[in-house]
């Protein structure tokens, strides 16, 4: 049996090695390693895959999310709905920009934000609702976009884990992840779905005003060289991580089904333990592109869980073992324990296996078999 990994891009490198290496060496013999052709070819097979009008590339996630907010225009003080449950980068950025991130409970079932929290959340001074396509399942749209209209807010999609999914709404329409707000933003961060081999990020809208200010921000505020027109940051995607992206964005439709047969698989193996809640795909399996495949263990020690994985060679992660609002940076008296009752559920319980696009039955089977060795002793 080869060995387990969490991610296993050695042999998803394998397969396009040689296209990878010939668009490098293009990118090398040309010297156009900022914005070059390999940047726009990718910008703009993106945009017809993920049906946008603009995609505009950066170099990272956070830095995405960022500039995102930047654009709309965003300013000290406005409140900011997102997610108690979900990595630090997206109230990183609200922090950051001198806005109040407000944090609320998510649902228990897709560990998505609750649309019911964030209306109970809401205030004159919220501006935004974030999102995020949490382990690649797709957050309530339907619900969250009724919110934002009727509050008139904007919706900023936090899809760094979601690229690739489809959300379908209530009249049957499908749109893909990132495409559904009034701006969308991903990362490429290596182990993503659809990631590079460094930091890259992008940001997508179909709001021609809005990428135009965003295609400024990104690049020192300039439209023309030397001309700073409002105030920006230096964040791009260089043409050898454009590279990368465009081989595998042909096959991200690919990795994607390759990922959702290994979670099915999974499921099927852990059917029926009374230990153990599996991610349950809300509507269809176009709506989670299972950029992890997270567990809940219940009546048992997940960290006794963890070390007994290790402890037979087979990586896992918890993601993640503490609340947002419980972090030292975004304590706020605001927040009452009541009003995350979910989250301080799942913080215990969680834990993800070993999740993409490589991994084979054998080892799916060796994985469930420690697991559930544990669990039954």
């Amino acid at each position: 049996m080869r060995k387990i990994q969490m991610v296993d891009l050695q042999s998803q490198y394998a397969f396009i090695r040689e296209q990878v290496e010939a668009g490098m060496q293009e990118v090398l013999s040309s010297a156009q390693f900022i914005n070059g052709p390999a940047v726009k070819s990718f910008q703009s097979n993106l945009e017809a895959y993920l049906v946008v009008k603009h995609v505009i590339p950066c170099a990272n996630g956070t830095d995405a999310l960022q500039v995102a907010m930047m654009g709309l225009g965003l300013q000290p003080g406005d409140e900011v709905i997102t997610a108690d449950f979900t990595f630090a980068a997206t109230v990183e950025v609200i922090a950051l920009l001198g806005l109040t991130p407000v944090l609320v409970d998510v649902d228990p079932v897709s560990f998505n934000i609750s649309p019911q929290a964030i209306e109970k959340a809401i205030t004159p001074k919220t501006k935004a609702i974030v999102p995020v396509h949490l382990f690649g399942q797709v957050a309530d749209m339907y619900a969250i976009m009724a919110i934002a209209k009727k509050h008139n807010l904007y919706v900023i999609e936090d899809n760094a884990q979601g690229i690739g999914a489809t959300h379908t709404d209530r009249e049957g329409n499908k749109i893909k992840t990132g495409g559904i707000g009034n701006v969308g933003s991903t990362s490429f961060f290596p182990s993503k779905n659809l990631g590079c081999y460094g930091d890259g990020g992008a940001i997508f809208t179909n709001d021609d005003e809005l990428a135009h200010s965003l295609r400024g921000i990104v690049n020192h505020g300039m439209y023309e060289r030397y001309h700073h027109d409002v105030v920006g940051v230096n964040s791009r995607l260089d043409s050898l991580q454009a590279v990368v992206l465009d081989e595998k964005l042909k096959l991200l439709d690919y990795y994607n089904e390759r990922r959702k047969w290994a979670a099915i698989r999974y499921t099927q193996l852990f059917a029926g333990h009374d230990k153990i809640i599996t991610p349950k795909v809300v509507r269809d399996c176009q709506s989670h592109v299972f950029h992890q495949y997270t567990l809940r263990v219940i009546d048992a020690n997940r960290d006794e869980l963890v070390k007994h994985l290790q402890q037979k060679g087979i990586p896992c992660g918890v993601y993640y073992p503490i609340p947002l609002h419980a972090q030292k940076a975004y304590r706020s008296d605001r927040y009452k324990e009541d009003d995350f009752t979910v989250t301080n559920q799942l913080v215990k319980e969680v834990i993800s296996l070993p999740m993409h696009s490589e991994l084979d039955d054998e080892q799916i089977q060796s994985i469930v078999q420690a697991v559930l060795a544990f669990l039954d002793k």
